[in-house]
């Protein structure tokens, strides 16, 4: 469904670019001044070229299934699906179709977050243990003095990505967000380094402060308001919808069908799914400063607070070159045109990429959802949209560009290379003497054992259950797939032998890159 209900007539100049010029700039304060004019037939033109942009990403990407919303001062203006829901089926996907948005979810629980700022019982510099007080990380002082602002800026300390490594081997949210306490942590407020679960930290206390539990909350203060009945933070509503976007992951240059994400664990940061249609009425909201249909959503304080900066993302290379910023679930930037953009995108290797650019100077909004292995479609879609709004044409190939970044985000890992694996190993133990139970603090309790020959390690409540490969003498590897460790990656398990040759532990070398991958030996 393409939905057009603004003509480039009754539109005109945006307000913000006619003070950019002429006697109107001098009213105007500085902050607020941009380059450029954009007509509004230029952007009628980019709503007009928005539907074969849409299909030619298709077809040069080979993508199952993509849908689009475009919002725009205050309507929807644009609402399409392209492709199918599952490659194993004949069922389109359309404008209500519903699919996991990953890292997307963490405006929405920005949102959330504000909404309950504004009851004014907590602000973004709460102190996350006066609400959830069994929270610790492995600093005491920061620990007592880490805010809901800096776990939504990602700027607590925490390791990139802390915990997704539980989540992939089935733990549960109070268990990864308990085991927090053994990473060790980074400089505090000087960097931002992106983590699902120090996010999900802070939405879980306000959760408890509130007498909820998240998915629930959401439901209540955001979902059920803005009318987002297709949306919710519970796996399980996902799965229970009849339209709905099976995952796909990459194979080759063909997909198919993923096992997917169960994200529940990491709910407020990744959890969320919805159709774009409910989406942009979110969008709506977020342009409109809090308000929807003339009603107050979000308090306009507290969300301006998530939407502005409060870390840069990533150093600037170079004088000349402009900063990233984050605020408390947004991306921040501005365009070469000296607009501000409001960002974020998702994904998941196992089936989902999500992507959103708003423009608060033109109340413009765009958002693009797909159901597979990131490859930088979405990205690029909303990236050529906003350029076409801006400056009539594309500046550069989005779509290479994204195409390598995304690429390296899901190569698979390895410190080992297949190829130099030994033709003649050396000889391990007879594999009885492996078998047994291994602790770790992080990673829980290990199994090894011996079946029908072979060596197996299980891992985690899921569990991990892998195949164990001789490489050399007491080192093995296994090639696991999981959400952080793609397909085609490889781990090292070695183990270790005391003076009298009876092995006491092992480490796996991809689960120790903060020094906690080795478990030892239980009697």
């Amino acid at each position: 469904m393409t939905i057009r209900k603004r003509s480039s007539l009754c539109l005109g100049f945006g307000a913000a670019a006619l003070l950019s010029f002429g006697t109107e700039a001098a009213e105007a304060p500085p902050a607020e001044t941009v380059a450029t004019v954009i007509p509004g037939s230029q952007i009628e033109g980019a709503l007009g070229a928005l539907d074969d942009l849409s299909r030619e990403i298709m077809e040069e990407t080979g993508l199952p299934g993509l849908a689009v919303a475009v919002v725009w001062r205050g309507e929807i203006v644009f609402a399409q699906g392209y492709g199918l829901r599952s490659l194993e089926g004949e069922a389109p996907v359309d404008e209500n179709t519903v699919f996991q948005i990953a890292s997307l979810s963490k405006p929405i629980a920005a949102t959330v977050m504000a909404q309950q700022m504004g009851q004014g019982s907590i602000s973004w510099d709460s102190r996350v243990v006066a609400l959830l007080p069994k929270f610790v990380l492995s600093d005491p002082w920061v620990t007592q003095n880490v805010t809901l602002g800096d776990l939504f800026s990602h700027r607590s300390g925490l390791p990139d990505h802390a915990g997704d490594d539980l989540e992939d081997l089935g733990y549960d949210r109070r268990t990864i967000i308990e085991r927090l306490r053994l990473l060790p942590l980074g400089p505090f407020r000087t960097e931002e380094v992106y983590t699902n679960f120090g996010l999900t930290a802070a939405a879980e206390g306000v959760a408890r402060q509130s007498g909820s539990d998240w998915a629930s909350l959401s439901e209540a203060v955001l979902y059920a308001p803005l009318g987002m009945t297709r949306t919710s933070s519970r796996h399980a509503d996902y799965l229970a919808a009849e339209n709905r976007a099976l995952a796909h992951i990459a194979d080759g240059s063909d997909f198919r069908l993923s096992p997917g994400r169960e994200p529940d664990a990491q709910s407020p940061a990744g959890g969320v799914s919805s159709s774009v249609i409910d989406f942009a009425k979110w969008m709506i909201m977020i342009l409109g400063q809090g308000r929807y249909q003339g009603k107050e959503i979000v308090a306009a304080d507290a969300l301006l607070a998530a939407t502005t900066p409060k870390i840069v993302k990533g150093q600037p290379y170079g004088m000349q070159a402009r900063a990233g910023f984050y605020g408390y679930g947004f991306g921040i930037s501005v365009q070469p045109s000296a607009r501000v953009v409001l960002s974020h995108s998702g994904a998941f290797y196992l089936g989902a990429g999500s992507s959103m650019m708003l423009m608060p100077s033109e109340e413009l909004g765009i958002v693009a959802f797909s159901n597979a292995t990131p490859i930088g479609a979405v990205e690029a879609l909303t990236a050529i949209f906003m350029d076409l709004v801006q400056f009539g044409e594309p500046t550069r190939d989005w779509l290479s560009g994204y195409r390598q970044r995304m690429a390296a985000l899901v190569a698979p890992r390895a410190k080992l290379s297949p190829d130099e694996r030994p033709v003649n190993p050396e000889a391990p133990l007879a594999l009885s003497a492996y078998e047994g139970r291994y602790a770790n603090s992080y990673f829980g309790e290990a199994l090894v054992e011996e079946r029908d020959g072979e060596l197996h390690l299980q891992l985690g409540p899921r569990p991990l259950d892998e195949t164990l490969q001789l490489w050399d003498a007491d080192r093995f590897t296994f090639s696991p797939m999981t959400e952080n460790l793609p397909r085609g990656s490889l781990a090292a398990v070695a183990f270790q032998r005391s003076a009298e040759g009876k092995i006491t532990g092992f480490v796996v070398d991809l689960f120790d890159e903060e020094g906690l991958g080795r478990f030892q030996r239980l009697p």
